[in-house]
């Protein structure tokens, strides 16, 4: 999916729908130093509170207030919006349901996915459902790495230390089970620890992840390996890593972290470099040749 750059934002409106973590905070900066007007909705619970004070307006939202956000985007003459941040889906499973209780227009387009069960609760198939409903509106979503393209890491060693023969087993065996599962839309990522799977990624998270097999793996080392899904929509759910990231693998024990390059988001680079040098830990991108399955590390 390829979509151009505006060459007009500085007379537009661009939407931010704000999710957890720093990528949002990014995206709305960014926005602003180019002379957007950002328009942002912060989920309950996720959205930081700095946001207020970057955007042009801003208002909180619940995740199941689909129709509420609808009606924001438009009263503020936005006509293009982007996403950015994690959203908590272990909320609703949790059964948080009072904040994010869901209006008329959310639970027409949930209804097939949380009642009926017509329909799955994956990642991107509820996603791209509010992505659709925002069209039927005439609001276009993009993705938030067109106005930050720079976030995106590049192939290559990032770090001082490079993994070793036995790391690159298993980071190509890792990264065959990261896209498998990636393709069935389980998660993005996969610790690895001498070519035998410690711990998978589901709706808990990479952080948990990463936990879990620092405890089954105690003082070995391992690595994690997170790539982007097969069909990876680059509107939502990129791969994203940073300063939690790292600081997360070094208490767990892990050794290396392997990223698919241009289509993860790298967050807070420098200062995640120097803490990743500090401790050892290595940070590759890899590209996947098409054709051979080659993994490449090289620009």
């Amino acid at each position: 999916m390829h979509i151009d750059k505006p060459t007009d934002c500085r007379t537009r409106r661009v939407g931010l729908i704000a999710g957890w973590g720093r990528y949002p905070i990014v995206v709305a900066e960014a926005l602003r130093d180019q002379g957007c007007q950002v328009v942002c909705l912060g989920v309950e619970q996720h959205a930081d509170p700095i946001l207020r004070e970057i955007c042009h307006a801003y208002s909180d939202i619940g995740i199941g207030k689909l129709g509420g956000a609808i009606r924001y985007f438009r009263q503020q003459e936005v006509a293009r919006a982007t996403m950015a941040g994690k959203f908590h889906k272990t909320l609703l499973m949790q059964g948080h349901w009072i904040t994010h209780f869901p209006d008329w227009r959310a639970f027409c387009t949930f209804f097939p996915h949380f009642f009926s069960m017509s329909k799955d609760r994956k990642d991107d198939t509820l996603l791209r459902a509010v992505i659709d409903a925002f069209a039927q509106d005439g609001i276009t979503f993009v993705p938030a790495t067109v106005f930050v393209p720079e976030i995106l890491v590049k192939a290559g060693t990032i770090t001082k230390r490079q993994p070793s023969r036995a790391e690159l087993k298993d980071i190509e065996f890792g990264w065959t089970i990261a896209k498998k599962i990636g393709e069935v839309d389980i998660g993005q990522s996969v610790a690895v620890q001498g070519q035998a799977v410690l711990a998978v990624e589901a709706i808990e998270g990479t952080d948990a992840c990463i936990r879990r097999a620092g405890e089954l793996c105690k003082g070995r080392g391992f690595t994690l390996v997170k790539v982007a899904k097969p069909q990876q929509d680059m509107r939502f759910d990129v791969p994203t890593i940073g300063q939690g990231t790292v600081e997360t693998l070094v208490e767990a024990g892990a050794k290396v972290l392997a990223v698919e390059a241009d289509k993860t988001i790298f967050l807070d680079q420098a200062q995640v470099i120097e803490f990743a040098n500090q401790h050892q830990l290595a940070i590759v991108a890899f590209r996947c040749d098409d054709s051979t399955g080659e993994l490449r590390a090289a620009a």
